[in-house]
């Protein structure tokens, strides 16, 4: 039998322990592991080999669907047709009455139901003969709506067959299913020695990072089964671009950050005069930047022109003595597709100067490049700051280096570098294959970006580029790759 992992293990050791089968919460507590699939699948694990036993108990909670809360509130369809019933001379209860009274998508289900209580249409009028049992029915049927509308109830509390009723009654209660797991231990299980459930030091995945040197060649890894059945994923799967964000994602709100997002379509105020980069920039230029002919201009608060104009000019409310000129505000109007996504954490601060924020982005950034292996006019971006009082360099390269590493790349380096809005500034690298490969950009803002913006703290702020990240991690050699609609080349691509 193949030797058990340490998962499997320390379940075993638990079950062998416990006089009474032990579910998936409990396991959970007696493990200390927070995921219950790391559970679950161990569970599973030993329950395959012969050396636990799994109980398995179906329960189904009922509670109101979308109709059964209006039905709570407003009364039940049938009650309140008998009632319309009760009310009216018998020579006004005509289908056609009752169309005017109701709802013309309640009056033909209502009429519906009715029939099934007793009711009978006679010469295209209503009849009720036995009037008190369906009023008692109805009552019934609402007690058991009015009693789901505090709070679910399992179904084994409930009427089996009215519950059955209204579950074949669109929208008016919800049937939830689930599965209570509890394992025991087997004779097969209580016959193994202690020293087969001792924990050892095992590598239990396989990285890049984890391949860049030879430690690995002397540890021990998790045993797999190349042979076990598996099934063979006939279905779609999500973009491995895609998918790539969505393991950024994690990484960061893993690490505490939280996410914002922007508009695509920005003024030049936002997306270059906020940062400090002079108007005469050659990033501003047609060569870099779609410029929009709907929007042309964009409204800008006339207090932040003013604002910028000072900072550009002669470094208005900071200690810088700007870059002198003349600034112009049409420029500023200017409607444009963003170059960065730097403008969504520019916002964030002028909106929130006095609080302390950690926030991260990915999204599309455009510009006017010429499309190569490298190049696109539009592709990704993943954005990040650090505002708070103590936000320092070396609090930014820790970040950026426990962001790769988390992403698989350990040795991580940096270097000095320029960046129009930032200083000091550095460019991130990583170890790739030997050689160290350039990821994005970092600094702390400078002055002339924060102190306008109402906030007298540094901030951290890196940029990075999605694209770049995939093409080492997917193995592309050309980013084009990405974005051909080819379902072959993109069902051979690892699955991250």
């Amino acid at each position: 039998m193949k030797a058990l992992d340490n998962r499997e293990k320390r379940i075993m050791a638990i079950l062998r322990d416990s006089t009474i089968p032990l579910g998936v919460s409990s396991l959970s507590e007696e493990t200390g592991w927070t995921d219950q699939a790391h559970v679950v699948g161990a569970a599973m694990g030993l329950t395959d080999r012969g050396l636990a036993s799994l109980s398995e108990e179906e329960s189904v909670l009922v509670k109101l669907g979308v109709e059964g809360h209006k039905a709570a509130r407003d009364g039940l369809l049938e009650m309140r047709m008998l009632e319309w019933l009760q009310s009216r001379d018998p020579q006004n209860r005509s289908m056609a009455a009752i169309s005017e009274d109701f709802d013309k998508t309640e009056a033909g289900a209502g009429v519906g139901i009715l029939r099934s209580m007793g009711v009978r249409i006679v010469g295209g009028r209503l009849e009720a003969p036995d009037m008190q049992g369906a009023l008692s029915e109805a009552e019934r049927r609402t007690a058991f709506i009015m009693a789901l509308s505090d709070s679910p109830i399992p179904a084994n509390e409930l009427d089996e067959r009215l519950t059955s009723h209204f579950a074949k009654r669109r929208g008016l209660i919800e049937l939830e299913r689930s599965v209570s797991r509890s394992w025991s231990a087997t004779e097969k299980g209580l016959s193994l020695g202690a020293e087969e459930l001792i924990e050892i030091d095992q590598i239990n995945e396989i990285t890049p990072d984890l391949l860049q040197g030879d430690a690995w060649r002397t540890k021990e890894f998790k045993p797999f089964d190349i042979h076990a059945p598996a099934p063979i994923p006939l279905g779609g799967r999500p973009h491995p671009l895609q998918s790539l964000i969505d393991r950024i994602r994690a990484v960061f709100l893993e690490m505490g950050f939280s996410e914002i997002s922007g508009n695509f379509v920005q003024s030049a105020g936002w997306n270059m005069d906020a940062l400090f980069i002079p108007q005469d920039h050659p990033a501003r230029t047609m060569q870099d930047t779609f410029y929009l002919e709907d929007p042309a201009k964009m409204e800008i608060e006339s207090s932040r022109l003013e604002q910028w104009e000072g900072t550009h000019e002669r470094g208005m409310g900071t200690t810088s003595s700007g870059w002198g000129g003349n600034f112009d505000k049409d420029e500023s109007r200017r409607g444009l597709l963003r170059t960065h996504t730097t403008v969504n954490t520019v916002r964030h601060i002028a909106e929130n100067p006095s609080s302390p924020s950690r926030v991260f982005g990915v999204g599309r950034v455009f510009r006017q490049e010429t499309i190569d292996r490298t190049h696109l006019p539009e592709f990704h971006q993943i954005e990040g700051i650090i505002h708070e009082e103590s936000a320092s360099l070396p609090m930014l390269i820790t970040t950026l280096r426990t962001f790769y590493s988390k992403m698989g790349y350990s040795d991580v380096r940096v270097r000095p570098a320029y960046f129009p809005y930032t200083e000091p500034s550095i460019e991130v690298e990583i170890l790739w294959r030997g050689k160290w490969l350039e990821l994005g950009g970092a600094g702390i803002f400078r002055p002339e970006v924060t102190q306008p913006l109402g906030t007298d703290w540094p901030v951290c702020a890196w940029g990075m580029g999605l694209e770049r990240l995939a093409m080492l991690i997917l193995g592309l050699d050309d980013i084009r790759e990405l974005y051909q609609p080819d379902l072959m080349v993109l069902s051979k691509m690892p699955i991250l």
